[in-house]
């Protein structure tokens, strides 16, 4: 063979050799790879920068939303509550309070919100000199104030006081109840609410028998309880009706009041002698 040729044949395979071909593919097809698992991964954070985006959005309208801040109301009030039935009757700050019932996280719109409006305008809320604290219907300090209260609802005619009511405002109001005794007297309402009444016993006395069978002879069953009503307030005596639970009056219903009847004017009466009916067909000629 020619050895040109030969020595042609060698410098090719060497060229062929030093030109890796297939090592540049496999390059490109893991940059290929790397870039497409790049583009995935900016895919997931962007994803997952904007659910976090949405999520945190969505607790920003949670917390600034009428539920929220009316739910930390009612919160407070509760807690506030509390605390005055166990003793703990001085006032608060709104930080205190916060600090309190676990409150922190509340922005300061809702913080303005409390001190300016929510707080301020609650009945159950007093507020003394930037402080707040419980206000009760009736506030007690001790069993004697609850005496000195139900006495008077007695001299006065107005009445027993309610549980519930007496249980708000005074600090440990079971105790001075079990304390007290025979001196209250409880009676339950239809509605299963308790009411307490001032127990006399200077009331408690014997009347003779003569007596009661004169007041047993007189009739009173011409005598309705509208009249007694007017009675006793002329008196300066009030009922228990007030404080009683209230009667729900039954819907009338409206009756249907039937079709009536449409008059009709008649025209040309000063012809009823010359004019002929004909809505029954024309009259046949005699």
């Amino acid at each position: 063979m020619d050895p040109a040729l030969l020595r042609e044949r060698e410098l090719f395979k060497k060229r062929a050799l030093s030109t890796p071909a297939v090592e540049k593919r496999q390059a490109a097809s893991e940059s290929g790879s790397h870039k497409k698992k790049k583009s995935k991964v900016d895919k997931e954070s962007s994803s997952g920068s904007k659910h976090s985006a949405e999520s945190s959005n969505g607790n920003i309208n949670i917390k600034t939303s009428a539920g929220y801040k009316f739910g930390c109301l009612a919160k407070i009030v509760n807690y506030m509550k509390t605390r005055h039935q166990n003793g703990d009757t001085h006032c608060l700050t709104l930080e205190e309070i916060l600090d309190e019932t676990k409150l922190l996280d509340i922005g300061m719109k809702q913080k303005q919100w409390l001190m300016t409006e929510a707080l301020v305008n609650n009945p159950k809320i007093i507020v003394r000199d930037g402080t707040y604290g419980f206000k009760p219907k009736y506030n007690l300090k001790d069993k004697k104030a609850l005496l000195r209260l139900l006495d008077k609802h007695d001299q006065l005619g107005l009445g027993g006081v309610l549980l519930d009511d007496v249980e708000e405002g005074l600090p440990n109001s079971a105790k001075a109840i079990k304390v007290l005794g025979d001196q209250l007297i409880f009676v339950t309402r239809p509605d299963k609410k308790k009411i307490l009444f001032y127990n006399d016993k200077h009331c408690q006395f014997t009347v003779d028998e003569e007596f009661q069978k004169l007041w047993r002879s007189v009739p009173v069953d011409a005598i309705d309880e509208e009249k007694i009503d007017e009675y006793l307030k002329k008196q300066g005596i009030s009922s228990m009706q007030e404080t009683g639970p209230k009667k729900v009056l039954p819907v009338q219903k409206r009756k249907k009041q039937g079709q009536r009847k449409r008059n009709f004017k008649t025209h040309n009466n000063h012809l009823a002698g010359v004019l002929e009916d004909y809505s029954e067909g024309v009259p046949v000629k005699k």
